[in-house]
Parts: C-alpha cells; sequence; structure tokens
C-alpha cells in the first residue's frame, strides 16, 4: 500500500518534456510509483484533477539562511511551491566561521538574514553548522562554499593580497567544505573581504572544485561594469576549468541587457559550461553598508562604527552619495523602533529630513549597528528582464531578502509564483520550461541527486497547484502579501501545506521536521 497517491492531475515533471495525465504514488520519502494507477490502494489520496503535480521548486540565489535557523517553519516559500533552498549567496554565509569572529559575521549579515548573535549555537566548520539545520525545518538545503568566510579565515578582514601561505590555507578551508558536501563555490565581489580578491587568487581557489566540476558561483564584480564583471567571471571559471553561474544577472536598461544577452551567445556560452539565475523584477534590493567605501571593512563590522568617524573616509562617502540614485533608493527596513519611521522613505528625503547632508546615513548605519536594508526602485519596466527568463541557460533564484516588517522587495514573496504564473501566461516560456528551469536544472547545475524531478525512485519533494490562478500579489506597497495558487505541498514525503489558507499539517516524524541537508552529488 501507498502512503500517499495524487491522483489525476496533470504531470509536469521537471524534465521539460510535455505535461502527461499521470498519477504520483509515494512510499516514505520517495516516489513509488508514476503513471496510471487508478483502483492502487494508498492511506491518502489527493484528488488532483484540474491541477499540476510538479516537483519542488530549488532556489538558488536568496537570502533566507537565518530564517531557517531561526524559524525553522516559514511560509512565504512554500506558498510559491518551493521546498529547497541553497544557502550562502553572494560569498556570504553562518560558516566556517570561528566563535571570536561569530559577532563580526552576525552583524555584517543581520540585514540581509536577521539573525542575532543570540542564535549563535557555537558551530565553527561547515559540517557543524549544517547539522543544526538537518531534519531541523521544512525546507530541504545545501550549502554554497562562502568566500569571503574562506578568505577572514585565511588572511583575515583586510586589503592586503593574499600571500602563497594565505592562499593555501584557503584552498584548504574550500578543500574541507567540499568534503563536507558543499555544492559550489560562491562569491560576492562587491561584499566584504573577497571584494579585495584578485583574479588571479579566485582563479586558484576556484580550481579546487575542478576534480568535482563545483561550480564557480558569483555576483560579478560591478565595479567593472556588468560586461566587464562577466568577463571576469568567464575568465576565472574558464581557467579554473569549472562550470560558471552568474548570480541575479540583468541589464539595467534594454542597451545593457541585450549587450549581456550578446556576449552569452556570442563568448560566455562557447567558453565555459555557463548558467545564470534572474528573478522576475527590474528593482534589486541590497544594504546600505555595501554602499560604503571598501576600506570601511578593514578592521571587520565590528570596527566600522569607528572607522565611520573617519574624516577622509566621510569625505570619500559623501562623493559616492553623489554618484548614486539616492532619490530612488528607499529605506527598506531597520532594527531600531526610533527609525521605523524613515521606512519606505528614499535616503534623499532622510537626509532632508534629518540633515546633516549625505553624512547622516553613516550615523544612521552607527544607530542601526548596520543593519539598514534598501530596495532600489526604478523606472524602468519589469518587461526588460523577459528574455533573460527565455534564455535557455536561466535558472530560477529569488534574492529574496524577507523581514516579517518593513517595505521590503516583493520578490521575497512572490519571485517563484511569478515565474511559474505571469511569466507563463505572457509566454515568456512554456509551463514545462518554468518548471525545468527552476527545479530539474537547478538540481542537475548543484549536484541534488534524486531532486527536481518527478519519477520512480526520486525524493517525493512535490508541489501540486492551479496553473491559472498561481500568481505573486506581493507589491512595492504591500510586499509581504503571500502567492496563491498552490493547494500542497510535500517534502521528501511528508505534507507540509495543505489546501491554501488551511494550516500546514504536522510531520509524520515527530522527531523532526522533514527538510534535509543536501549535499554535492551524494
Amino acid at each position: 500500500m501507498f502512503d500517499l497517491l495524487l491522483a489525476g492531475g496533470m504531470l509536469v515533471d521537471g524534465t521539460g518534456h510535455p505535461r502527461r495525465r499521470a498519477d504520483v504514488a509515494v512510499v516514505g520519502e520517495r516516489i513509488a510509483a508514476v503513471g496510471v494507477l487508478d483502483g492502487t490502494p494508498a492511506r491518502r489520496v489527493i484528488d488532483c484533477r484540474g491541477r499540476i503535480v510538479a516537483p519542488g521548486l530549488i532556489d538558488v540565489h536568496h537570502h533566507d539562511d537565518g530564517w531557517v535557523l531561526r524559524a525553522p517553519r516559514f511560509d512565504y516559500k512554500l506558498r510559491q511551491g518551493v521546498t529547497t533552498l541553497i544557502l550562502a549567496s553572494d560569498g556570504l554565509g553562518y560558516a566556517p566561521l570561528r566563535r571570536h569572529t561569530a559577532a563580526d559575521w552576525f552583524t555584517y549579515l543581520r540585514p540581509l538574514n536577521a539573525l542575532q548573535l543570540s542564535d549563535y549555537r557555537g558551530w565553527e566548520t561547515v559540517a557543524e553548522y549544517l547539522a543544526e539545520l538537518d531534519r531541523r525545518t521544512v525546507y530541504n538545503v545545501a550549502m554554497q562554499g562562502p568566500y569571503a568566510n574562506f578568505r577572514v579565515l585565511a588572511a583575515g578582514w583586510g586589503r592586503a593580497p593574499l600571500d602563497a601561505t594565505q592562499r593555501l590555507l584557503l584552498r584548504a578551508e574550500y578543500e574541507t567544505a567540499l568534503a563536507s558536501g558543499v555544492v559550489s563555490l560562491s562569491t560576492g565581489l562587491d561584499y566584504i573581504a573577497q571584494c579585495h580578491a584578485s583574479t588571479e587568487e579566485l582563479i586558484d581557489a576556484a580550481a579546487v572544485g575542478a576534480p568535482s566540476q563545483a561550480p564557480y558561483v558569483t555576483h560579478v564584480r560591478y565595479q567593472r561594469g556588468v560586461l566587464g564583471g562577466l568577463a571576469e567571471a568567464v575568465e576565472i571559471a574558464r581557467r579554473a576549468a569549472v562550470p560558471l553561474h552568474v548570480s541575479h544577472l540583468k541589464g539595467m536598461n534594454l542597451a545593457q541587457r541585450d549587450a549581456v544577452l550578446d556576449y552569452i551567445d556570442r563568448v560566455a556560452a562557447y567558453e565555459v559550461d555557463f548558467s545564470f539565475d534572474v528573478y522576475p523584477y527590474l528593482p534589486g534590493s541590497s544594504l546600505l553598508a555595501a554602499q560604503l567605501p571598501y576600506e570601511a571593512w578593514d578592521d571587520g563590522p565590528l570596527g566600522v562604527a569607528a572607522r565611520l568617524r573617519d574624516a577622509d573616509l566621510r569625505r570619500r562617502w559623501v562623493t559616492l552619495y553623489n554618484r548614486i540614485a539616492h532619490d530612488q533608493i528607499r529605506i527598506a527596513h531597520v532594527v531600531t523602533r526610533d527609525n521605523e519611521r524613515f521606512v519606505g522613505q528614499t535616503l534623499a528625503e532622510y537626509v532632508a529630513a534629518v540633515g546633516g547632508g549625505p553624512e547622516a546615513l553613516l550615523d544612521l548605519l552607527v544607530e542601526e549597528n548596520l543593519a539598514v536594508t534598501l530596495v532600489f526602485r526604478t523606472a524602468e519596466d519589469d518587461a526588460l528582464i523577459e528574455p533573460l527568463i527565455a534564455h535557455p541557460r536561466f535558472m530560477f533564484g529569488s534574492d529574496g531578502i524577507w523581514f516579517p516588517e518593513g517595505q521590503i522587495h516583493p520578490r521575497a514573496c512572490g519571485s517563484a509564483a511569478r515565474i511559474l504564473g505571469l511569466m507563463v501566461r505572457r509566454g515568456v516560456l512554456t509551463l514545462e520550461a518554468a518548471v525545468r528551469h527552476a527545479a530539474g536544472w537547478p538540481a542537475e547545475r548543484f549536484g541534488l541527486v534524486d531532486r527536481g524531478v518527478v519519477r520512480t525512485g526520486a525524493y517525493a519533494d512535490l508541489i501540486v497547484f492551479d496553473a491559472d490562478s498561481i500568481a505573486d500579489t506581493a507589491t512595492y506597497a504591500a510586499p509581504h502579501a503571500l502567492a496563491t495558487g498552490v493547494d500542497h505541498v510535500f517534502v521528501n514525503g511528508t505534507s507540509v501545506l495543505g489546501a491554501v489558507d488551511a494550516p500546514a499539517e504536522a510531520p509524520r516524524d515527530t522527531a523532526g521536521l522533514p527538510g534535509r541537508v543536501l549535499r554535492f552529488k551524494q
């Protein structure tokens, strides 16, 4: 007897093949049978007529690392059909670290991931950190090797080039992380510590993944421009002999977007095994602290407040501020009640309200202990993104930063549903392609064995949804509005979300939640 039978639905199996009518049977954590299974006994039968049955989606780029530790069950991704999260985006993670550097990392990451130092439970290695997650969340999680963490352990926070010994230590950290199951090397070349890494240093590190073909994943060095950053990423992956995956790729105007697509098709696709992720919005979101001159970080995050009092740094900040579109960048989230009234205001409005010129934003960072999150608004149309989503080398990543309050970017609550809903209904891609690029291909790319597909023997990460009604409802004015159209979500055969607006069912395994730590090609 089967434990579960999803009966009568249209199967979109994650391979890109055309949908077909099929039943899906589950025993324990795995799919036991796929086909016409009329009359087969099962402990639970769900009528899926008029619905799509598909593999759970995989978010390859996001900032939910803190929430899977702090709030093992959160629904805004489940409501979109996401069942697996790949952690440590942008070269930033909660491991590896040392106990004496934990406060620095928790301070830096708080405006991305919400954790406070009181949430730290003493882990240091990747293996110890992953042990904190296995069966302790409703999501499956996989982890990337965060380059900033490796570099800080090898050489500290400073700007000096790595010497031969430090490169050896950094490579050793990545080797240890690979042995613990990380799925890639992740970099964010505009962020702390790794912004100082040379191209040669990055090639040396990425090459550690060559024997296993662990991808090099990168938020490119935007100081070189989008095309310059892309070209550097291609060079790194080519010379390291590893696949390349570029994070949150976009062009901010028509000419830039077309130049990016042209470069992919004429150069990148021929030089490396190339892929990229996209979220289906043009505006972005980031940290106010990430806009600081790089030298602000020389003493680590705990040393930034003192550095921000330096007169020369403050003058350089004013120059940088005057070069950004401060009237289009809004404060999305802060942590103190005193500054909550400024959420939703642009940087220009904040500066005008408090006085003191652009340097007032440095004082805001000190008041908030760096925890100021931004949303970048633009007059350009989201439709600029659509040719990237239609591209055969696209896969889904939300880049979501979520807090239960504030004016966060709607991509956290809406990206996956917008891919399966609006993008399909607009004809940007077929439903079969959407599921393939949000489930099947990410699983292949990041070595997640028996995930992202609906076939006999695969793990039962399954979603049931209405193709006609699945939709994102989050907006910039109401960014916490949950997606609609997903009826059921199963993680490793366990129901974690029932019908929309119904409470989730308790896991069968009372010893823990069903989410598993997934390791590279294991």
